[in-house]
């Protein structure tokens, strides 16, 4: 069999838990109800960073956070690391990018041969974190939840339209083309990450259901840990309550854009069968990280929950039978997952210091049954590992994923452990009790090997000021600007780090009353 094309489909912001194919219920998905049914669906797949750009960074290199710089939505993305599209590149694919990569810094490609799009963020270090002293945050805030619901057209929608229609034509083009390689095409759409807005055909698939609040309401101050309560002074949400009317809302226009989500990945299997070009692709699907949706009384994300850190991951190829995996996985499995798909066989690869494996090693795999649990095949279990080092915190954060158990950890806040086969919610903190001390060792150990904390934070700290210095230097006199295809000064839509991104954010044509 030659080499297959690859289309990786990423959205931003979407929990695994919003998915019927992860228990949900509600949501209305029958482009991705298909995907799973027909193919592979990972059922404990989480980021490694429950964050925009350093996530998607971890996930592009295959290696952690820490290894690689990738501090926060600022971090810079070095050119020498070798991405998953560098790797396809070489093993003779045509490589192109479609939508939000995120990317920080002048190298605006990272082994992707064409991009057709810009990105929607600012590619400089206009977000650079400060900690210690983190002033107001203009990224998220109550609007989010109080300003929520249908709109005719938002800059994310105009953004994601765009993602479609490139994509597409780029699919068209390569058909049409005499370019006999195969391709990896990574399509990024932006929702259905906040502003909690979607279109009136989406808000109307769930007109005649009642929606569903939160599982776990919003807690008092007694019960949420350290970094919760920081998250929420943050985001200016410690303390307020929100009317059920509103968290309603805005949970129903996340579903909405989920289902406007569903309907775009429909536009690109529609054109995949167009062209002939179906029959001999792989398509991988997942988020970036999750969204807390009301959960707790918190939302976005930013944090080691579920909610947060549950990724969708799907691989569909007409050569892969259906079948579900129950063992952890991670984004940072995905470089080598990829490389996996191109040689038509599991692929161990470099030594590069990669975190991940091959997970098309799984597949059809007789000794883990489908629906089994990590925990009943204790020899094969795997462990996932996370990090956050971003606003909010004033250590570095480590998560640990391994069995039944979660464990995370920093020197601020002390420790976490959850059984998550018995509290699937993460309400009863076990780390304190004593029957439990073996399992606190035996992760406070592992993490400790890990990470060197103290090193860790003073990297942080120092890339900080590095970053604020030259933001600072670079906002005297001529502008500079990072992003694709952009010059200094240029006018366009996407937010590049002019003004409050709320104020661009909630820049979007309302619904008439």
């Amino acid at each position: 069999m030659k080499q297959p094309n690859i289309l990786f489909i990423q959205v931003d912001q979407l929990t695994a838990l919003a998915l019927n194919l992860y228990g949900d219920r509600v949501c209305l998905t029958p482009e991705l109800d298909r995907l799973g049914e027909q193919g592979a669906v990972f059922e404990n797949a989480y980021c490694n960073f429950p964050l925009c750009a350093p996530s998607r960074f971890s996930m592009a290199s295959g290696q952690l956070c820490s290894a690689i710089g990738a501090y926060d939505n600022a971090a810079e993305f070095s050119a020498e690391i070798p991405t998953y599209a560098h790797y396809l590149r070489r093993a003779g694919y045509h490589t192109c990018l479609s939508g939000k990569m995120h990317f920080i810094g002048p190298d605006q490609h990272h082994g992707f041969e064409h991009r057709v799009t810009a990105d929607l963020y600012p590619a400089d270090f206009s977000w650079v974190p400060h900690w210690g002293d983190e002033g107001k945050r203009d990224t998220n805030d109550p609007r989010s939840v109080l300003v929520s619901g249908v709109c005719k057209q938002s800059k994310q929608i105009d953004f994601d339209e765009e993602v479609a229609e490139q994509a597409v034509q780029y699919l068209h083009d390569r058909a049409k083309g005499n370019d006999q390689r195969p391709f990896f095409l990574q399509v990024s759409f932006t929702h259905p990450h906040e502003p909690y807005l979607c279109k009136q055909e989406f808000w109307d698939l769930y007109a005649i259901r009642p929606f569903p609040l939160p599982t776990t309401g919003p807690l008092p101050e007694d019960e949420h840990d350290p970094h919760a309560i920081r998250l929420l002074k943050d985001f200016g949400m410690f303390g307020v309550a929100f009317d059920e009317d509103d968290i309603q809302r805005a949970r129903r226009a996340y579903y909405g854009s989920v289902s406007y989500i569903d309907s775009l990945i429909t536009r690109l299997f529609a054109a995949l069968k167009e062209t002939g070009m179906d029959n001999h692709t792989a398509t991988v699907f997942t988020s970036d990280h999750g969204d807390m949706l009301g959960e707790r009384g918190m939302w976005f994300k930013k944090h080691f929950y579920e909610h947060s850190m549950r990724v969708p991951l799907i691989l569909f190829a007409p050569w892969i039978k259906p079948q579900r995996i129950s063992e952890l996985v991670s984004l940072v499995d995905l470089l080598p997952t990829f490389n996996g798909l191109a040689a038509g066989k599991p692929w161990v690869g470099e030594d590069e210091g990669l975190a991940g494996m091959d997970l098309t090693a799984l597949l059809d795999d007789d000794s883990a049954p489908q629906g089994s649990r990590p925990q009943d095949n204790p020899g094969r279990s795997r462990t996932v590992y996370a990090e956050y080092f971003a606003e909010a915190t004033p250590a570095p954060m480590f998560m640990i994923r391994r069995g039944r158990y979660k464990f995370f950890t920093s020197a601020c806040d002390g420790n976490f452990l959850f059984d998550l086969e018995k509290d699937p919610n993460e309400r009863n903190n076990l780390a304190a009790l004593s029957e439990y001390q073996s399992q606190v060792e035996e992760f406070s150990l592992v993490a400790a090997e890990k990470w060197d904390a103290q090193q860790l934070t003073e990297r942080i700290l120092r890339s900080q000021r590095r970053r604020s210095m030259v933001l600072a230097a670079t906002r005297l006199g001529a502008e500079v600007r990072w992003n694709h295809n952009e010059k200094p000064g240029q006018k366009v839509p996407w937010y590049r780090g002019h003004g409050g991104y709320n104020q661009w954010a909630f820049d979007y044509t309302p619904v008439s009353e």
